[in-house]
């Protein structure tokens, strides 16, 4: 799986690394921080070069839009959105927070349930999409998620998808803190089950 975690200047430093963490744990997948220049710079002054630019995201497997302070300018930003090409059809979309007001511009969150933070949620009803009070919601092949820490519900949702329920468990307990394993493993994918496909 390649996997672009669209970054922009201003980024909440948990949205975009918790998610390349915990997706490159699984085996066989790549993911990478992807922005529109060389550099980009976190809301907290960190300064991170891109593994890979915006010209490769139709090659995607996975992209999780993080959030960040600036993006409901990214969103209005028409130059900057034309550049951006995704497929629901055939990749796994995600949202962190005010990265949904970046998937509502695009279209793709028309009458489906939406996810965000307390700050962008004003935003995101402006832009004409039905914020609920939920850490995790996923349409098909579009997720998103509201609250910094719901990063681990977006991140579980991708690799449950793309690997398996058994990856996205074992993902998780890794991480999880000690003493608190099972009861993590059991509430991160007790919110993002329901929203996985049923199998035969």
């Amino acid at each position: 799986m390649q996997i672009a975690i669209l970054t922009f200047d201003g980024f909440n430093e948990q949205d975009s690394f918790v998610a390349l963490s915990l997706l490159n744990r699984v085996k066989g997948w790549r993911a990478m921080i992807c922005a529109p220049g060389e550099t980009v710079t976190s809301m907290n002054g960190v300064i991170v070069t891109p593994g890979i630019g915006l010209d490769v995201l139709p090659e995607m497997d996975i992209i999780l839009v993080g959030s960040g302070v600036r993006t409901r300018a990214v969103a209005a930003d028409a130059a900057l959105m034309a550049r951006l090409a995704f497929d629901p059809a055939r990749q796994l979309i995600g949202a962190q927070c005010s990265g949904a007001l970046v998937l509502a511009a695009m279209g793709l969150l028309q009458d489906v349930p939406v996810c965000t933070d307390s700050t962008s949620r004003p935003w995101a009803e402006e832009a004409g999409v039905r914020v609920i009070e939920a850490p995790f919601h996923a349409s098909a092949n579009v997720a998103t998620a509201g609250g910094c820490m719901a990063a681990y519900y977006l991140a579980a949702w991708a690799i449950a998808r793309g690997a398996g329920e058994e990856e996205a468990r074992a993902v998780i307990d890794y991480v999880a803190p000690v003493g608190e394993k099972a009861e993590t493993v059991a509430r991160v994918m007790g919110i993002v089950t329901p929203f996985l496909p049923v199998m035969a």
